[in-house]
């Protein structure tokens, strides 16, 4: 369970950072930032957040709307960054998902005095920055941070799914589903898939030889 001990042995305005959608097959890549004030982390609404991918829908809404209300107090600050698929077909995702964390960071209304971040690596950041596997079910900033870009990302692709029905984004994000997969064969790519990922080339390359 993630716990608050990293951010209070590093002092200052910590800000946890984590990535969604890197997997998914359409849509941007997200990161979030989250700086979390110690009475942010004690505030009863937060008890038990967790990574975004150890707990259910409704469980996230629920803390995503509780990190707002604490936000709304002045006891924490949250930013959202991303990289559009253009970026990730032209940089590749990993480099996408380094230039994303770059803008949530960058995009925090307070200045961080350090970061954390989830993996095993970390962007180019002008203040110190350690990266920490599974930092997400660790770290309570990353913890918040992952909820909050998840909670985001997951809208954004319901609402891409009422532009582009039948891939059922709605509920898999962009992921590479059966209901995905079946839509990518009847109705072929749109404009918001990766064409760098290997499935979605796949189909063009046999469309264009076809043609």
């Amino acid at each position: 369970m993630p716990d608050y001990a990293r951010e209070a042995a590093a002092g200052g305005k910590v800000a946890g950072v984590d990535e969604v959608g890197r997997g998914s097959w359409a849509g941007p890549v997200f990161a979030g930032a989250a700086i979390l004030s110690p009475r942010a982390a004690a505030t009863p609404e937060l008890a038990g957040l967790d990574d975004s991918k150890a707990i259910g829908k409704r469980a996230r809404e629920k803390y995503f709307e509780a990190l707002a209300r604490v936000c709304d107090a002045g006891d924490a600050w949250l930013a959202l960054g991303h990289a559009d698929v253009e970026e990730i077909d032209a940089l590749n995702i990993l480099g996408a998902t380094m230039l994303a964390m770059q803008r949530a960071v960058a995009a925090l209304p307070v200045a961080a005095n350090s970061v954390l971040v989830d993996g095993n690596r970390v962007p180019d950041l002008p203040m110190p920055a350690k990266a920490i596997v599974n930092g997400d079910s660790l770290v309570l900033s990353i913890a918040a941070a992952s909820i909050f870009a998840k909670v985001s990302r997951d809208r954004l692709m319901g609402e891409l799914a009422q532009e582009c029905p039948g891939f059922g984004w709605e509920r898999n994000a962009g992921y590479g589903t059966r209901q995905h997969q079946d839509a990518l064969a009847s109705l072929g790519p749109t404009r918001h898939h990766r064409k760098s990922f290997a499935p979605i080339k796949k189909i063009l390359l046999e469309t264009a030889t076809y043609r």
